[in-house]
């Protein structure tokens, strides 16, 4: 304090015949925070008890078993279980397992709706095809996912919005002979 004082009474000029640096009275100062509150942190009883291993199992448990259930649902189930953990802790657990918020997990993925869909799912695309003579040939295919059958492959030099249209048509009655049930299309968003 009376360093602190002194700097400022003193000109910057007469620091130099001082005993020490600025620095050193810095490092003084925190090393007396460093031991005040090192003194603190052996006591037994401060904070929060460590959580148990089977705890943390049961909050990613609960948590995969039931997509919907958000933080403070988990808690509360908890609770009804005789354990209390906080909402933040449930959180922190959850974020280290690599699971994600309630609003994510419960999400259908692409890969769980193609496996659930895939019986009644066709893709369509276009692909292009350069022949010897240097001619552009346009390729339109028809893919059932659920047998991964190239059900209809076409082809024309200059597709129109009128022939794709014909091409969906002509599939339309051969899913019918076959007997496949078609629910939905995966396509891109080509103006034909």
């Amino acid at each position: 304090m009376m360093l602190a004082a002194l700097n400022r009474r003193l000109p910057t000029a007469s620091w130099a015949g001082l005993l020490v640096k600025p620095e050193t009275v810095l490092g003084w100062y925190r090393e007396l925070v460093r031991r005040r509150w090192a003194a603190y942190g052996g006591r037994p009883g401060r904070g929060r008890p460590p959580l148990s291993e089977d705890v943390r199992a049961l909050i990613v448990r609960m948590a995969k078993e039931n997509p919907s259930w958000g933080y403070v649902r988990i808690r509360g189930e908890l609770l009804k279980l005789g354990h209390r953990v906080a909402a933040t802790t449930i959180r922190s657990v959850l974020i280290r397992a690599k699971v994600p918020p309630a609003g994510r997990r419960g999400a259908l993925s692409w890969k769980q709706f193609l496996a659930a869909h895939a019986q009644s799912l066709i893709a369509t695309d276009f692909l292009t095809v350069d022949t010897i003579f240097f001619k552009r040939l346009y390729v339109l295919f028809f893919l059932h996912l659920g047998t991964r059958r190239l059900v209809a492959a076409i082809s024309s030099a200059e597709p129109n919005q009128a022939w794709v249209t014909q091409q969906a048509r002509n599939l339309a009655m051969q899913l019918e002979d076959d007997k496949l049930e078609l629910k939905y299309v995966i396509r891109n968003r080509d103006r034909k």
